[in-house]
């Protein structure tokens, strides 16, 4: 391995001492700030976890009564040690890791594993010992798991509210070539809640004191052979190695001897490209870490509970807006007395063609208008034309469109089975006619309501990026993630970005 000399660091060693494992643990000022965050995290956890026991104890002496003082302490017991268990497991399963924070669904999805581990827990012991807890304690999951998943939620919006979201990210040092340096900086800006604020570089070509990605500039704070230097130095918390240097795993395995009683953990960036976590699984042989990666299917039993889940959602929500289709269909009788509806033909899933239903927000000869607006004007986004300012859409079409209302009316698409609540954008036969090989990918399951092309920017997406997320979406889809991404869309349409 050479030297590498740095204006921004002294003269490295060759070969570099590591700091000592005994040696007292350096934290970034991000990291001391964190504990301070997870401190609240942890009084509020314990505030609704005892809500929700509480109210499971004053139900059950409510529902079986009085039955002496022992009663009563029992009850009592059995409720204390039941929601200590369940605060000590979302620990142990890591929902107050700092590592959690700007993670996006994973923080909300340990919570909902934990809190069924519990609960499922509870079922079985009583069950198998008769202990006859009840059907109260089904009251306390709902009232915690809402309640913990309402105060993350708060402390969240409390960090970008008082613009200290970034003061808690992890600072991180990259390590690998130029090129891949820039790609992991290009993929951690991209995310929607980054999790790690990029502070420096390590690269092999030094040169340039600083590295350069669109509009954001870090500096080279190292070479190879001084990595745990840099990291101490710059109190970093990850040490991410971005691309496989020239002796591959020996450097990755000396790098974490070296960064061993600095405070910084080592992460190794993967180039796996749109592959998301469920589908990746490690498995060791013989010290050789070999990474899985599932094939994607496109039916099965995860597709027939999602089928489930569309049938009660759609049912429910054309339940509950029933009235709010009254107004809208009144409301644009009044706009100009044209039809309430508008149909129009889409291509499902493996190619099949359906009828879409949606509130009509525009003129009625719109489409017998739409050749002259493509040829006076180059606005649109490729394949899918859509102007910022159509003088098709109506007065009333206007507010339809920016919050999405028009769109209501494909609950019925949903219920009769020709879309899914969660899905790739529904296209149109002529775009489909113009798709590239990889681009049909995206027919390989039903387009959705919404999807991640609604969450990231509607109309304001390039083609090639809603084409990305899409087929992102369709190899990579989970409940959970649907879960996820119908919430992260109620909050877009109360905040519309792209929405024309």
């Amino acid at each position: 391995m050479t030297t590498d000399a740095h204006p921004l660091l002294p003269v490295a060693r060759t070969v570099s001492t590591p700091p000592s494992p005994r040696a007292e643990t350096r934290r970034s000022p991000e990291a001391r700030l964190s504990r301070r965050y997870l401190s609240r995290l942890r009084v509020t956890d314990a505030a609704v976890i005892a809500l929700a026991m509480g109210t499971t104890f004053v139900l059950r002496l409510a529902g079986n009564g009085a039955d002496g003082r022992g009663a009563v302490i029992m009850q009592a017991a059995i409720c204390l040690a039941v929601g200590a268990c369940w605060y000590l497991l979302l620990g142990v399963i890591g929902c107050r890791d700092r590592r959690q924070l700007g993670v996006g669904a994973t923080e909300y999805k340990n919570l909902l594993t934990g809190s069924v581990i519990l609960f499922g827990a509870v079922g079985i012991a009583d069950l198998l010992i008769g202990a006859h807890l009840g059907r109260e304690y089904a009251v306390a999951f709902p009232i915690g798991v809402i309640g913990l998943a309402l105060t993350r939620w708060g402390w969240r919006n409390w960090l970008a509210a008082t613009g200290k979201e970034r003061r808690y990210l992890r600072r991180a040092l990259v390590v690998g070539s130029r090129d891949d340096v820039r790609y992991v900086m290009r993929q951690i800006q991209a995310s929607g809640s980054p999790a790690y604020n990029v502070i420096g570089a390590a690269v092999a070509e030094l040169g340039d004191p600083y590295l350069r990605e669109g509009e954001q500039r870090i500096p080279v704070l190292a070479g190879y052979a001084n990595v745990a230097e840099a990291a101490t130095a710059a109190e970093v918390d990850e040490v991410i190695v971005a691309s496989q240097p020239h002796d591959g795993g020996e450097f990755v395995r000396n790098l974490s001897w070296s960064l061993e009683g600095c405070g910084a953990d080592l992460v190794l960036a993967s180039r796996l490209v749109d592959v998301a976590g469920p589908r990746v699984h490690f498995t060791p042989v013989q010290g050789l870490p070999l990474i899985h990666v599932e094939i994607p299917r496109f039916d099965g039993g995860k597709h027939v509970l999602k089928r489930f889940v569309d049938i009660i959602g759609a049912s429910l929500a054309l339940v509950m807006l029933s009235p709010v289709f009254v107004v809208v269909a009144a409301l644009i009788q009044l706009d100009d007395h044209g039809p309430v509806f508008f149909r129009q033909t889409r291509v499902g899933k493996d190619g099949t063609q359906f009828r879409m239903v949606k509130f009509r927000s525009m003129v009625t000869d719109a489409e017998a208008r739409l050749a002259s607006l493509r040829t006076a004007s180059d606005d649109g986004n490729g394949m899918l034309f859509k102007l910022k300012v159509d003088p098709r859409v109506t007065r009333v079409g206007r507010l339809l469109r920016k919050y999405s209302i028009d769109e209501f009316p494909q609950f019925w698409n949903i219920l009769i089975g020709e879309m899914s609540l969660v899905g790739p954008r529904p296209p149109l036969p002529a775009e489909v006619a113009e798709y590239a090989n990889p681009v049909h990918r995206r027919l390989y399951i039903k387009p959705g309501l919404t999807g991640l092309w609604q969450i990231s920017g509607r109309s304001d997406l390039s083609w090639d990026e809603s084409v990305r997320l899409d087929l992102y979406y369709v190899e990579n889809w989970s409940l959970a993630g649907d879960l996820m991404i119908l919430w992260r869309t109620v909050r877009v349409l109360l905040s519309p970005v792209g929405a024309y």
